[in-house]
């Protein structure tokens, strides 16, 4: 190069200065060069531009308002206040944030970068590539839409769109979300995702898929560290062999325990039964069920669903060694049987099902009390087998032509035989007594047969007493009506409680299971992370570029308690 273009060089750089400084916009903020290095320009291809490209040393640096950019090749447009940069590209802000790419367009006005060819962005914790990425440092925030990735320390995370907001440090997925963690896969419609505290928040439908459980919410959160989370929106968890589903479900799974808050169903995949309630507990390590809130059981006999209500339920025990409990104000009801006590007690290993302190049973119209009824399914068939009732056995019915007097057969205890899930042969033992309107067939009343004897044999069809046998020395007689007074027509211990029998499966619920009142169900309407976490905002505190414009509050807790609720 000779004197004279050395001269004119010189001369050049000097006009680019002063123009620079007069076409600087308001409010400082001008991109400045730090280092042009070799400085040219090109009319026709890039018309009021300068070019300034790297030299030897080092290359073209650029600073603008924290952050300084570096790059081959810059193509810069003062009086627009905007530049190209191509080749090797880094951007550098505060201390965290570096971007690199291929190429980038940079807009000083708007602080936008819009950087494209193998793009990658860190923060210190996590990296970010993806074809192109547009860097909003006005906003602090950058986004990509055609497809990214995310790395970090716990997760490689995808999606087709999406935004990391910078303040929060906070990541927006949308579309095809997709994270890999070696114990656990997430797909999602949308999900944010703070990458210090490594939470994610999901919306839309959303599935998490561990090696012992799969949960799908519409709305939830979970701590991908710790692998605890809930979901408050079309929530279900498949665990421990069972379907968890309701408005809102905890799981955890260090302490293997999952929990659900209002229209709960919990089904046994491998017994078939379902648990309903408004509140439920589900502990894997123990085998156990734990259900409050119009709590019912339902599960399969004979074609026939059984439905079983307490005030609590509890299911505890290994495959064929379940055991269900019903606690305070148990009652239960099937097509032809129905009953209440304090308590059901009901062990699969036995097949016995016992109704505890003041129990009822209704078979179709026959009324059975006792101070202990026991219920025995066939183990081979799951059949209902037979019945005992222990201490003060009792049978009554109304008598359904005269629709006045009462058939009634009491003893010590008694013992019925179920045939095709019918009650067929009652036998009652000790002091039995009887009273049995007896009719014709023109069904004229004959008499009225009051008998006693050590036991009685009563053989049932379509639920009526067919047949009478008495053992052992009966002593007793069939009474014209009128030679019977109305008061000896009742047995000692004559109890009616016709108006208490449960004749639907609604009618195991009463008043206070009706009216309960649900719980609130938190963030459907707004987003669960709305409010910046507490440990974001400790993290960023001190960083003057990523530190937030408001102050954050602690997040709520989530929805769902592990403490069992009142009922």
């Amino acid at each position: 190069m000779d004197l004279k273009s050395i001269s004119f060089l010189i001369l050049s750089l000097f006009a680019f200065s002063a123009f620079a400084q007069n076409q600087q916009p308001e409010g400082g903020r001008q991109i400045n060069i730090v280092y042009g290095a070799n400085f040219t320009k090109d009319e026709a291809q890039f018309p009021g531009a300068s070019i300034f490209s790297k030299d030897d040393e080092r290359q073209v640096q650029f600073e603008h308002q924290g952050a300084d950019l570096w790059c081959d090749i810059a193509i810069f447009y003062a009086e627009e206040n905007r530049l190209k940069a191509i080749g090797n590209i880094r951007l550098q802000q505060g201390d965290s944030i570096e971007m690199n790419s291929g190429k980038m367009d940079y807009d000083g006005n708007t602080k936008l970068a819009k950087a494209w060819e193998n793009v990658d962005l860190t923060n210190g914790q996590m990296r970010l590539t993806t074809d192109t990425l547009y860097f909003d440092r006005e906003k602090q925030e950058a986004y990509y839409r055609s497809g990214g990735k995310v790395v970090d320390s716990a997760n490689v995370l995808t999606s087709k769109v999406g935004t990391y907001f910078m303040t929060p440090k906070k990541y927006q997925f949308q579309r095809n979300v997709h994270i890999d963690n070696p114990d656990y896969i997430i797909d999602s419609e949308q999900l944010d995702y703070y990458t210090t505290s490594k939470n994610a928040y999901m919306y839309g439908p959303s599935t998490i898929t561990g090696e012992e459980y799969k949960i799908y919410c519409e709305r939830g959160f979970y701590d991908t560290k710790i692998e605890q989370g809930y979901g408050i929106k079309n929530t279900r968890i498949d665990y421990d062999n069972k379907i968890i589903e309701g408005d809102s479900l905890y799981f955890d799974k260090a302490t293997e325990f999952a929990s659900a808050t209002n229209n709960i169903q919990i089904t046994d995949t491998i017994n078939n039964g379902v648990i309903r309630a408004h509140y439920a507990e589900v502990h894997k390590a123990k085998d156990s069920v734990f259900a409050t809130k119009r709590a019912v059981s339902i599960s399969l006999v004979e074609k026939d669903s059984l439905y079983m209500h307490g005030d609590t339920l509890m299911v505890t025990g290994k495959e064929e060694e379940r055991i269900l409990r019903a606690f305070r104000n148990a009652k239960f009801y099937k097509t032809d049987l129905s009953g209440k006590c304090d308590s059901i007690h009901f062990e699969e290993r036995t097949g016995i099902t016992q109704l505890i302190t003041d129990p009822i049973l209704w078979n179709v119209d026959n009324q059975i009390t006792g101070d202990s009824i026991h219920l025995i399914s066939d183990m081979e068939t799951d059949k209902l087998d037979s019945l005992k009732v222990i201490e003060n056995a009792f049978i009554i019915s109304l008598d359904t032509i005269s629709n006045t007097g009462y058939n009634q057969a009491k003893g010590k205890n008694l013992f019925g035989k179920f045939i095709e899930n019918e009650l067929k042969i009652i036998d009652l033992v000790q002091n039995t007594e009887v009273i049995y309107y007896v009719y014709n067939d023109d069904e004229e009343l004959v008499g009225i047969d009051k008998t006693i004897c050590s036991k009685i044999r009563l053989l049932m069809a379509n639920n009526d007493i067919e047949d009478i046998t008495f053992f052992v020395n009966p002593d007793g007689d069939i009474f014209p009506e009128t030679d019977l007074p109305v008061e000896s027509r009742k047995l000692k211990g004559f109890v009616w409680r016709g108006d208490e029998r449960i004749r639907s499966k609604e009618e195991i619920f009463d008043e206070d299971d009706n009216n309960i009142e649900l719980v609130k169900i938190r963030g459907l309407d707004n987003p669960i992370d709305i409010d910046a976490e507490e440990n974001e905002r400790q993290n960023n505190q001190n960083d003057p570029i990523n530190a937030p414009n408001t102050k954050a509050v602690k997040p709520k807790k989530p929805v769902l308690k592990k403490k069992a609720q009142t009922p």
